[in-house]
């Protein structure tokens, strides 16, 4: 039986990696349909919104997600339709992956760089509980929302992920020692939590520190589990470690859907030229094989991708080459064994 997803090409060079995605899951032949919704600036401007009700209906129904990246306006305008689409669905763990990718040289690219983070995706600092203080908006203030129940559920995720995917520890990022009562709450129901896997090692780390030892350690490091800011700051310091967001696949994972998005941004300076990297929206798609319990699919079209990064033959402009987004995807379809 085939299964439906939602597919949502998005701004700027979404559309361009998206197709070239797509065209790398066909070659896959794993049978996949695929429902096309709207969603971004584009769809503000052609539809009034940003977030069509039938974009939520096609997730709800099809319940797995495929998405390009989405132009969210800065400081004014509608709110991030990333943020919504997540808070709508509460797909409440965000997962982001860095690993040092064959082929491609970064500072670290003799580090043992492999580290998941796992973020909580709800709360925190983005629950978007916020106002202006009048007159003139002279202040402004956010509440950070923090509930036992989140708390448990994410922390419990990272540990069944640790468990599932055959890694050692997590360690839980955390600024306890100056938030007391919401990051505290964080820290005491990891803590508690830790002491029901007694196969994954457990250490808790204050933010500060965290980001200085993923620059000096980063091998040290497995599965990391935080909250929503921290955890947003984090793994786009992972990113950096492996070569940067164009690298980068995310998921979003909840009860009801789950959706799978390249992390990086829209870039509109080389959209419609045809030179975009697709390679964080393929390992998102992998990670969605994988979500789908497509695993023999998912290690074909990774290993695809590996062989051709680190041939660095057919690579986009950004990795050192000079293939376009197509030559790129043919040659990742060609190394598909």
């Amino acid at each position: 039986m085939s299964q439906k997803v939602s597919l949502i090409r998005g701004d700027g060079i979404g559309p361009e990696i998206v197709e070239a995605t797509v065209r790398v899951l066909e070659a896959l032949d794993v049978g996949l349909q695929w429902e096309e919704v709207r969603a971004g600036s584009g769809a503000f401007e052609d539809l009034g919104t940003p977030l069509p009700e039938e974009t939520l209906l096609s997730i709800r129904r099809n319940k797995v997600a495929l998405k390009g990246p989405l132009e969210t306006p800065v400081g004014t305008g509608f709110r991030s339709i990333n943020v919504a689409i997540r808070k709508h669905f509460d797909m409440y763990a965000n997962v982001r992956p860095a690993k040092i990718l064959p082929g491609i040289e970064t500072r670290y690219s003799d580090v043992d760089v492999d580290m998941i983070t796992v973020r909580e995706n709800t709360e925190g600092a983005y629950a978007g509980i916020e106002h202006a203080i009048p007159p003139n908006r002279s202040a402004a203030e956010t509440i950070i929302l923090c509930t036992r129940w989140a708390c448990e559920r994410i922390v419990r995720y990272a540990f069944e992920y640790a468990q599932s995917s055959g890694r050692e520890k997590v360690t839980l990022v955390h600024k306890a020692n100056i938030l007391k009562e919401t990051n505290g709450l964080f820290l005491e129901v990891g803590q508690s939590i830790a002491r029901e896997y007694d196969d994954v090692k457990f250490e808790d780390l204050i933010i500060d520190n965290m980001t200085m030892q993923m620059v000096m350690r980063p091998e040290r490091f497995d599965v990391i589990v935080t909250t929503n800011l921290f955890g947003d700051i984090i793994s786009d310091i992972a990113a950096g470690l492996i070569g940067g967001l164009g690298l980068t696949p995310g998921a979003n994972i909840g009860k009801e859907a789950s959706m799978f998005e390249a992390v990086h941004g829209t870039a509109p300076d080389i959209a419609g030229k045809g030179i975009a990297n697709p390679t964080a929206l393929m390992r998102a798609a992998a990670m969605m094989l994988e979500h789908l319990e497509m695993g023999e699919e998912a290690r074909r079209l990774q290993k695809g991708l590996n062989t051709v990064l680190e041939e660095g033959e057919s690579v986009t402009g950004d990795l050192g080459g000079d293939a376009s987004t197509e030559e790129f995807t043919d040659a990742v379809i060609a190394a598909l064994d």
